[in-house]
């Protein structure tokens, strides 16, 4: 079955969205229409463009350069089957895979009664920036998020002892020097 994934753009050489130098896959809709965020234009379920699960992995293959790839959009967990099948991907080349959503880990576990693909998804994801941006709590003291009530969560630690565990920054300097570099764009 050929799975596609709405997106406007992908990204590379990205140094904000995540540790190290980042592919970003930029998903197309989300529900969450933040007050103040940085990419409205993700927001509509009906722009962008559909491409195929596969041709991301192929471009994936060929990039350098890079030291992960972020999900990020508009909300990767508004398309969890394509964002799962890149994320499984990505694992499996030794990659280390960044999440933004806009749901907490706690709605997501909630989400995930009814979309179990949910928990696979954190499962193949190294860090999972969750929480919605809020406008009164924007800060540039808070390392890759836009507000304050936004957390960095190892979801597979978290999954794994039933309860959130914050991402180590030591263990993602750890994880990135363990994973091999990307190419870029070819």
């Amino acid at each position: 079955m050929q799975i596609r994934l709405a997106i406007p753009e992908i990204q590379t050489d990205s140094i904000v969205d995540g540790k190290g130098i980042r592919a970003v896959i930029w998903t197309q809709g989300c529900r969450h229409h933040c007050n103040g965020c940085h990419n409205p234009m993700t927001h509509s379920f009906t722009d962008g463009y559909l491409v195929d699960v596969e041709d991301i992995k192929k471009d994936i293959a060929r990039m350098q350069g890079q030291d992960g790839i972020t999900l990020s959009g508009g909300d990767p967990l508004e398309q969890v089957d394509a964002c799962l099948e890149i994320a499984k991907y990505c694992q499996s080349i030794k990659l280390n895979v960044w999440c933004y959503t806009g749901y907490t880990y706690e709605e997501l576990l909630d989400k995930a009664k009814k979309e179990p693909n949910i928990i696979e998804l954190l499962e193949n994801v190294d860090v999972l920036v969750d929480g919605r941006f809020v406008l009164e709590e924007k800060s540039f003291d808070v390392p890759f998020r836009g507000s304050k009530n936004q957390r960095l969560i190892d979801p597979k630690r978290s999954l794994k002892l039933g309860k959130v565990v914050l991402a180590n920054f030591d263990e993602l300097d750890s994880l990135l020097n363990s994973s091999s570099k990307m190419k870029v764009f070819v």
